[in-house]
């Protein structure tokens, strides 16, 4: 992988280039749900963790904050598979 001029990382999958987009932790960052909050996935002790979690700005860096959940992959397992339970379950609540 090489860096491109905007700082995110790029890859070849099936000879196609992707870009990546690392945090400044190195954390790789699957997508932003608002401008404060992002899903990334970190090592960490030698586990794969899937992140959700608030982030701030300290100078002209972001780091995470306290505020948000780490799965392992167990865990996210679990909650991707009840994925269509919340979504009733939503619904369910919205209308009552």
């Amino acid at each position: 992988m090489e860096r491109g001029g905007d700082g995110k990382k790029l890859a070849k999958k099936d000879g196609a280039a992707e870009e990546y987009e690392y945090d400044d932790q190195g954390n790789l960052v699957i997508c932003h749900l608002s401008s404060t909050r992002r899903v990334t996935l970190a090592e960490h002790n030698g586990t794969t963790l899937v992140s959700v979690r608030e982030y701030y700005t300290k100078g002209d860096k972001e780091f995470p904050s306290a505020k948000g959940i780490s799965l392992t992959i167990g865990q996210w397992k679990v909650l991707k598979n009840n994925a269509a339970a919340i979504d009733d379950a939503i619904q369910i609540f919205k209308s009552n």
